[in-house]
C-alpha cells in the first residue's frame, strides 16, 4: 500500500477529486494549509499598504491506495491539478505499512 500526499492550489480541489473518481480511487482527504515554496509568497495591496504574504494557500490532499493504483494515481494528480504556472505542488509517495478500518476491523488493503 501506498500513502499520497499532495499538495495543489485550492481551485483544482474539484477538477482532481473528479479525476481521481474516475480512476477508481474511493476516498481522500482534503486540508487547507498555508505554505511557500520556490514561489516564496507575492506582494499585495491592501487599503494602499503593500504588504508581502510569505505564505500561500493550499489544499493537502491525503489518499492511501493499493500498490497497482499508486502511479496512476499520481500521475492523474499530476495532470489535473496541473496549471503551468509556478506555485502548482508536489506529490509524495510513502510506503504504507498498515491500514484498518474502524467500523469492520478490516486491514490491509481491504480496509481502504
Amino acid at each position: 500500500m501506498k500513502f499520497i500526499i499532495a499538495i495543489i492550489q485550492p481551485h483544482r480541489l474539484d477538477a482532481v477529486r473528479e479525476a481521481l473518481s474516475a480512476v477508481g480511487v474511493t476516498g481522500m482527504t482534503a486540508t487547507e494549509v498555508k505554505g511557500f515554496g520556490r514561489q516564496g509568497g507575492h506582494s499585495e495591496i491592501y487599503r494602499g499598504a503593500e504588504y508581502t504574504v510569505h505564505y500561500l494557500p493550499k489544499v493537502k490532499l491525503e489518499i492511501a491506495v493499493d500498490d497497482h493504483v499508486a502511479d496512476k494515481a499520481v500521475e492523474t494528480i499530476a495532470q489535473a491539478g496541473r496549471t503551468g504556472k509556478i506555485g502548482d505542488g508536489k506529490i509524495f509517495v510513502i510506503d504504507l505499512e498498515s491500514a484498518m478500518r474502524v467500523r469492520t476491523g478490516e486491514t490491509g488493503p481491504d480496509a481502504l
